[in-house]
């Protein structure tokens, strides 16, 4: 079954970029167990109020999570400058609606096998004042063994870290993806790096801080820059 719901994916992924005449690289996919215990520690490293996968479907199994790689010409045109790139933009704004509409398909499909599912969004889901969310796709996909967070709070996949993340409920058993034993970021690895800390030209980024309302800030000037391509 875990591959019938990867093939699903990367087949949907696919079909959906033909269509629309774009597209992204090979999405990777990871299972967690709904009872992880790291699920509850949320509650302390991401938001006192992080729901937990039982509160979103009372027989939860399996937390599904996805990564979405956007395509390498797409995070080339956004390496310098202080501002995104258009490409980048559109990337940004063409994945969450793929992800909106992936989660609610994959729901349906598993539906039609006699399961539950429940999508989560995939963005405009925390609070934008402290700037939490009460369903973290990052930390999910920590949990999910998707990848490892870097030094610069984000998390590094074996595809690396530009894309969209996204993740769903399920009543479905699948087996838990086992969790990486190894740092894919540079710096935790020990070796000299900190290309983000230099690569942050509003200075958010720290080696020993991340301003996360200073980085909102810029993320909305961005929103301003590129309000013509529409909002998702």
């Amino acid at each position: 079954m875990e591959e019938e719901v990867r093939s699903f994916i990367r087949e949907y992924v696919e079909s959906y970029g033909v269509e629309r005449g774009i597209g992204w690289r090979k999405p990777l996919i990871a299972f967690a167990d709904a009872s992880d215990p790291l699920f509850l520690k949320l509650r302390k490293v991401a938001s006192p109020k992080h729901m937990l996968p039982s509160q979103l479907l009372a027989d939860a199994k399996t937390v599904i999570s996805y990564f979405i790689p956007f395509r390498e010409e797409i995070v080339l045109s956004n390496a310098g400058g202080r501002e995104a790139s258009r490409e980048w933009a559109l990337a940004y704004i063409e994945t969450n609606r793929l992800l909106e509409d992936l989660g609610e398909a994959l729901a349906r499909w598993l539906e039609t096998l006699g399961f539950k599912a429940v999508p989560l969004p995939p963005t405009h889901n925390f609070d934008e004042e402290r700037l939490v969310s009460e369903w973290s796709h990052k930390h999910v996909a920590y949990i999910a063994g998707l990848g490892r967070f870097g030094l610069h709070g984000m998390l590094i996949t074996e595809g690396g870290c530009c894309g969209r993340l996204g993740s769903l409920v399920t009543n479905v058993r699948l087996k838990p993806t086992p969790r990486p034993n190894v740092e894919f970021c540079l710096q935790k690895r020990g070796e000299p790096c900190g290309r983000c800390v230099e690569n942050c030209s509003f200075g958010a980024l720290k080696h020993d801080s991340f301003d996360k309302h200073r980085c909102y800030e810029v993320c909305l000037q961005n929103v301003r820059l590129h309000a013509d391509l529409g909002y998702a």
